[in-house]
């Protein structure tokens, strides 16, 4: 089953499409837990989120900007990450250098080993 990108109402995701990480970071420190599953973060600005802990799974990250980014510790089962920038990103050990270059060159959605 596959899912198409959503627009979230939910208030985490909005600081994210008004650009505000800095918010998101504070209010996620502060115990807050965002909505991120299923949703359309197509050319964000993510660079300095704290990805820790975020359910990412069949989100849409196309062409957003993840340089830097830590994402061991983020679920990104089923999430495409077509023409996203992540120079100096880290993945978690269960998803494959191949999975990840297939998800960027052609929009696959990332399967984790098993």
């Amino acid at each position: 089953m596959t899912h198409r990108p959503i627009i979230s109402d939910d208030p985490m995701y909005l600081l994210l499409r008004d650009r505000l990480v800095e918010e998101f970071n504070r209010r996620k420190a502060a115990g807050e837990r965002p909505v991120l599953v299923h949703c359309e973060l197509t050319g964000m600005d993510l660079r300095d989120i704290d990805a820790d802990g975020l359910d990412l799974t069949d989100a849409c990250l196309n062409d957003a900007d993840l340089r830097g980014v830590d994402l061991r510790g983020a679920i990104l089962r089923g999430a495409t990450l077509h023409g996203a920038r992540i120079a100096g990103a880290y993945f978690g050990d269960e998803l494959r250098a191949e999975e990840i270059d297939l998800s960027l060159q052609h929009g696959t959605r990332l399967r984790y080993r098993r």
